[in-house]
Parts: structure tokens; C-alpha cells; sequence
């Protein structure tokens, strides 16, 4: 499935940007995002915001231009003008971190939209992932880290294989945040929502 990719302005480490691109990939800059890809030696596909993190750049490509007072965030915008170009997948990278929690959580909030419109996101920083389960996740022997998992939904059933702290038909609650900081163990394994939806992270 072809990939839209979507740079913010948040913290990004190295390496963040070094994706492959496919034929019929698309990049988009949100906003200062342009600054970070540039520095990477990539050419944006797009950019768009309303640049009052950064100036608008002398770009030879295309540019939105966005007013200030708007209801979209940039990345927000970024997002559904993937959707209006017909991409389903969406990598959002810079979009964690940052001087600005709200605008972090408002990414968090993205991956909802995503989902609801029938596509898949998620964030990505170095070695964090950030992505919805409403069905399985299957994973390698190769993953490293910890993962946890949060209920978007007012409760979750899920049950976990090759980690550490493996269980079946554990209920999550989303006052309470019993699913965090499990760790992989080494061995492929899968994480089964069988009710409500979750949030995941992945930090290697």
C-alpha cells in the first residue's frame, strides 16, 4: 500500500527521516517539517502550513499556505490532504515531543481520525511507535523495548503472547494504567483486542 508521509515540526532524532520512499509515495512538510527534510537531503512532495514556526521557504514545489486562526492543526491539515489525494496510510514523523504537550496530544487524537475515515496512521520517533490495535497486532523475535498499552475506549479486553508479562482476557480501564511498560521477550508474539480499542506505544 502506498505511503504518505507527514513531517512535523516536533522532536525528530536521526535516523527519523530516513525512510524509503516508494513509487507513488508521498511527503508532505507540515509547517517548519520542511526544515528537517531538508537538513535530510529529502525534497518534499507538498508543504503546507501557516508558517508562523518558521518562514515560508523559497520552494519550488508545491505550498499551502494556511491562515492562522484556523480549526486544523498543520499536521491535522497535512493528514486529511493525504486522504483528499487518496492515501490510506499515513507515517507521521515529528509529531511527538516538541516544545508543545497540546500539539502532541492533538497528534495522539490524529490516529482516531485516521481510523475512523478508514485509514491507518501512526507516529513515529526514533525508536517510538505510536498506533491504534482494534484487532491484532503481530510481532517478531526481533523487537526490543517495551510496550504498552492504554484503552481509548472506556475498556479494553486484550490478550498478549512473547512479551513478558504475557495474559489472556486482561481488561483495561481507561482510568487506570495497568498496561504499562511490558517488555518484549525475545519470541514472536501478538497483541488481540477482543473488545474496545487501544492505544499502543513501542519504545526500543
Amino acid at each position: 500500500m502506498k505511503t504518505c508521509f507527514i513531517v512535523g515540526a516536533g522532536s525528530l532524532r536521526e535516523g527519523d527521516l530516513c525512510f524509503e520512499r516508494s513509487e507513488g509515495d508521498l511527503v508532505i512538510a507540515a509547517d517548519a517539517g520542511y526544515k528537517a527534510l531538508f537538513a535530510a537531503g529529502v525534497t518534499p512532495d507538498l508543504i503546507v502550513g501557516d508558517f508562523d514556526s518558521a518562514a515560508k521557504p523559497d520552494f519550488d514545489g508545491e505550498i499551502i499556505a494556511l491562515p492562522v486562526r484556523k480549526n486544523d492543526t498543520d499536521v491535522g491539515f497535512a493528514l486529511k490532504e493525504g486522504f483528499r489525494r487518496g492515501y490510506k496510510r499515513f507515517v507521521i514523523c515529528g509529531a511527538l515531543g516538541g516544545k508543545r504537550l497540546s500539539h502532541t496530544l492533538a497528534n495522539v487524537q490524529l490516529l482516531s481520525f485516521a481510523r475512523e475515515n478508514g485509514g491507518y496512521a501512526e507516529l513515529v520517533c526514533g525508536g517510538t511507535r505510536v498506533f491504534i490495535i482494534d484487532g491484532e497486532f503481530a510481532f517478531g523475535a526481533e523487537l526490543r523495548g517495551s510496550l504498552s498499552l492504554f484503552a481509548l475506549s472506556e475498556s479494553a479486553e486484550v490478550s498478549v503472547t512473547g512479551t513478558l508479562y504475557d495474559g489472556e482476557g486482561i481488561t483495561l480501564s481507561r482510568s487506570f494504567p495497568l498496561g504499562v511498560s511490558n517488555a518484549f521477550a525475545g519470541s514472536p508474539g501478538r497483541v488481540t483486542v477482543r473488545r474496545g480499542e487501544v492505544l499502543a506505544v513501542i519504545e526500543e
